[in-house]
C-alpha cells in the first residue's frame, strides 16, 4: 500500500469537510465575479465578517462594477468606507479599480501574478481571487491559513523572517490539491476562522486532525512563531470642534499618515495651546471629554474643545479665526456626516446632535 500523500492527510478531508461544515451563505461566496471577490478580500483584511457585511452590501449598491468604483471620487469612496479602519485599503482599493479599467481595459487578470501587480493586491489576495474565480492551483497565506498550516506542519521557524516565510509558502503550495481549488480555498479560511482558533482551538471537529502535527504533540499554542512585535506608540492632541450656527469646520487630512485623506477638525498639540488660541474668540467653548482611540501601532488620547461662535461674528473676525486653522471649510452636520470621517469623529459628532 502507497504512503499517503500531502494532499491525502490534509487536502482531501478539507473538501469533504467544507462541503458538509463548512460556511455557504456568505454573499461573496455566491459569485464568481473577481470584482465582488476582491472587494470582500480587501474588506476582511484584518476585520471580522460580522462588520464586514453591512459595508460590503452598502459598496455594491453605491458601486456595482468596476467601472463605478473608478470613475467615483477618492472622498465618495472613503465617505463609504468611514468607520472601517485601515483606510489605506479604501485609497488601494480605489487605485485598484482604476488601474483595471484603465490597464486591463475593466476585466480583472485571470492569474495571481498579474493580479499581484495592481494596486493593494497582495500574494495572498491575488491568489485567493484566481483561485475563486479562476480555478487557478495557487495558495493563500493570510494570518488564520498561516496558523493552521505551521500547527499541522509543526512549522517551527520564525516568520519574521522572510526566507521561512517563503519556505511556509513553498509547503503551503505542496499541499494543494490537483483540483476543487475553490473549496479547497474556503475550507482552509473556514477552518482557521471556526475550528483552529488562536486561543482554545477546536481540535477534535477538526478534519484534518488525524496529521496535525501540533495536535499530536500538545503544542497548539506554539505556532504560528514569529518574534517581531509591533511597537506601540502614545499620542496627545487637542480637537477644534468649531461651529457657526449649524455649521462646523472640517479639513482634510494629509495623503499619509493617520486616517490619510479623510475629513477631521483641526488638531493641536495640546488642550493648553488650543485653549490660549480661542480664549478672545466670541462664542462660547465648552470641554468634551477626553477618549483614547486606539490604533494598531498607536494609542491616541484627543481632547476635543467645542467652541460655539456667537451668531454676531462678524465677516471679518470669522476670516481672522479660520485663518488660523489648517485650510478646510464650513459644513453643516448632515454634509460632514455624509463625508469620509474617521470614526471617533463620526461618534462625537453623533453624539452631540442627539
Amino acid at each position: 500500500m502507497s504512503a499517503a500523500t500531502p494532499q491525502d492527510r490534509f487536502a482531501t478531508p478539507l473538501i469533504a469537510w467544507q462541503a458538509t461544515h463548512g460556511r455557504h451563505d456568505l454573499p461573496w461566496q455566491r459569485t464568481t465575479d473577481p470584482y465582488r471577490v476582491w472587494l470582500s478580500e480587501i474588506m476582511l483584511q484584518q476585520t471580522q465578517v460580522s462588520t464586514v457585511l453591512a459595508y460590503y452590501e452598502r459598496f455594491l449598491q453605491r458601486f456595482p462594477d468596476v467601472q463605478a468604483l473608478a470613475a467615483a471620487s477618492q472622498d465618495d469612496v472613503l465617505a463609504l468606507w468611514s468607520g472601517l479602519g485601515y483606510y489605506s485599503r479604501a485609497r488601494n482599493l480605489h487605485a485598484c479599480a482604476k488601474a483595471v479599467v484603465a490597464e486591463h481595459g475593466g476585466e480583472f487578470p485571470k492569474t495571481a501574478e498579474v493580479l499581484q501587480a495592481l494596486p493593494g493586491i497582495g500574494r495572498s489576495t491575488a491568489a485567493a481571487i484566481a483561485s475563486f474565480c479562476f480555478g487557478e492551483r495557487v495558495a493563500i497565506l493570510d494570518g488564520n491559513v498561516k496558523r493552521v498550516l505551521t500547527r499541522f506542519l509543526a512549522f517551527d521557524k520564525d516568520l519574521a523572517v522572510p526566507r521561512h516565510e517563503r519556505e511556509l509558502w513553498a509547503a503551503a503550495t505542496e499541499l494543494l490539491p490537483p483540483t476543487d481549488m475553490p473549496a479547497y480555498t474556503q475550507g482552509i479560511m473556514d477552518l482557521g476562522a471556526t475550528v483552529c482558533l488562536a486561543r482554545s482551538p477546536q481540535c477534535l471537529l477538526c478534519p484534518v486532525q488525524a496529521g496535525c502535527e501540533a495536535r499530536r504533540s500538545g503544542t497548539q499554542d506554539k505556532y504560528p512563531i514569529k518574534t517581531r512585535k509591533l511597537k506601540r506608540s502614545k499620542r496627545e492632541n487637542a480637537w477644534l470642534w468649531l461651529s457657526k450656527g449649524d455649521e462646523l469646520w472640517l479639513c482634510q487630512r494629509p495623503e499619509t499618515g493617520v486616517w490619510a485623506g479623510l475629513w477631521s477638525l483641526p488638531e493641536f498639540a495640546s488642550p493648553e495651546e488650543l485653549t490660549a488660541l480661542a480664549e478672545t474668540w466670541p462664542g462660547t467653548s465648552t470641554v468634551l471629554p477626553s477618549f483614547t482611540h486606539v490604533l494598531t501601532h498607536l494609542d491616541w488620547t484627543l481632547h476635543p474643545l467645542h467652541v460655539a461662535l456667537s451668531p454676531q461674528v462678524t465677516k471679518t473676525a470669522l476670516a481672522a479665526i479660520t485663518a488660523l486653522l489648517p485650510a478646510g471649510g464650513w459644513y453643516r452636520l448632515d454634509e460632514a456626516l455624509a463625508m469620509g470621517l474617521p470614526a471617533p469623529l463620526r461618534k462625537l459628532l453623533l453624539s452631540r446632535a442627539t
